[in-house]
């Protein structure tokens, strides 16, 4: 079981306006693999404040894994890779360009994501799109390694890597 946070960055959403449907998704496909949800918030696009989110999720020690929403595209106000870039400790190369090639199958918009994925102590934090199709395609290709990724990061990994 994993332990989660979903920050979800969106101006509408965070004055109310907009409904976190992207959020809902993560949650809806990590619930249903069993993880457990321990925090989630709604942020403006904001660098500053997006930060600040991943770093104190990712000090308290109850959170395993980050999965941001949105602010990953070209718009002046996709902030949310600088963010992380500013949290992280390292990047987690493989498994943002495993998302980008999964969703090139399904919109060739795929190639101006920005997502990054990367580790901060012991939590993973992983940026997804802000649309709930964008968060299943994505979500759905990292899903399967989560439990390996916390193992290792938390030195609980015993015995040999997980097969197909």
């Amino acid at each position: 079981m994993v332990r989660y946070a979903v920050l979800t960055s969106s101006d509408m959403g965070a004055a109310g306006k907009r409904e976190d449907t992207s959020g809902d998704m993560v949650v809806a496909m990590m619930s249903a693999a069993g993880h457990d949800l321990v925090e989630r918030a709604i942020t403006p696009d904001e660098r500053p404040r997006i930060t600040e989110y991943l770093r104190k999720w990712s000090f308290n020690g109850n959170t395993d894994v980050v999965l941001t929403t949105g602010g990953t595209g070209l718009g002046p106000r996709d902030v949310t890779p600088q963010a992380t870039i500013e949290a992280i400790e390292y990047e987690v190369p493989g498994m943002a360009e495993a998302m980008r090639a999964k969703s090139l199958h399904a919109t060739p918009m795929a190639m101006i994501s920005r997502a990054v994925v990367g580790v901060r102590g012991t939590t993973l934090i992983v940026n997804l799109p802000g649309s709930p199709s964008g968060v299943k395609d994505s979500l759905s290709v990292v899903l399967p390694v989560l439990n390996h990724a916390v193992e290792i990061l938390r030195d609980r990994h015993r015995g040999a890597h997980p097969v197909r």
